[in-house]
């Protein structure tokens, strides 16, 4: 019997040993850019497009009112009695929609990137929640048998690929590690811990 238990620990290790070894200085980190850029890269853009108003620079009311929704509401819903911090922060929020998940999905500044998502989903969570007074049903809770909760359940999934990539980086299919080859930098971005 310790025999068999031996053998079969052997294989489970060479096994699973020579995959790891195969993939793990490109495969993870690329796993985890495409994940995140599949699931929710066209969900900040769209979220993004729904603040801009007739261009670029003129955000939309609706930007407001995502971000800022009390605010909005004590201001009669009229944006121009909002402060410039207000507006600096609706511009940053609307930029960062765009140019943050674009930055994941072709590894460049990763880490940076990652954590500017992961703030940004924060923030976005803690605004439906207080802002928006989303109901428990939306919120969700932890460790419950109920997995269909927006805010706690399908978020914390949102953060496990940028939480890889600000730990172990984009990968060596990325941008970062081209710039890294191309600046000789002695520990590149995408270095991976064994």
């Amino acid at each position: 019997m310790v025999n068999l238990i031996q053998s079969t620990s052997n294989v489970y290790i060479a096994v699973f040993g020579q995959l790891e070894t195969m993939l793990q200085n490109w495969f993870p980190g690329l796993a985890a850019r495409l994940i995140f850029s599949s699931v929710l890269l066209g969900f900040f853009w769209q979220s993004a497009l729904t603040k801009i108003g007739n261009s670029l620079f003129s955000p939309s009311v609706g930007a407001y009112a995502q971000i800022f929704p009390k605010a909005l509401e004590a201001a009669e819903y009229d944006a121009d009695q909002l402060s410039s911090l207000h507006t600096v922060v609706v511009f940053a929020a609307t930029y960062a929609e765009f140019i943050l998940p674009a930055l994941i999905l072709v590894g460049l500044a990763t880490r940076l990137a990652s954590i500017g998502m992961a703030v940004m989903i924060v923030i976005m969570s803690i605004v439906d929640i207080c802002g928006h007074n989303v109901d428990a049903k939306t919120i969700g809770q932890l460790f419950d048998r109920v997995q269909d909760g927006v805010i706690l359940d399908q978020r914390l999934l949102w953060m496990f690929p940028l939480i890889y990539l600000v730990v172990k980086g984009p990968g060596l299919i990325s941008l970062d590690q081209v710039f890294a080859s191309i600046f000789g930098s002695s520990k590149s971005e995408t270095t991976a811990a064994n």
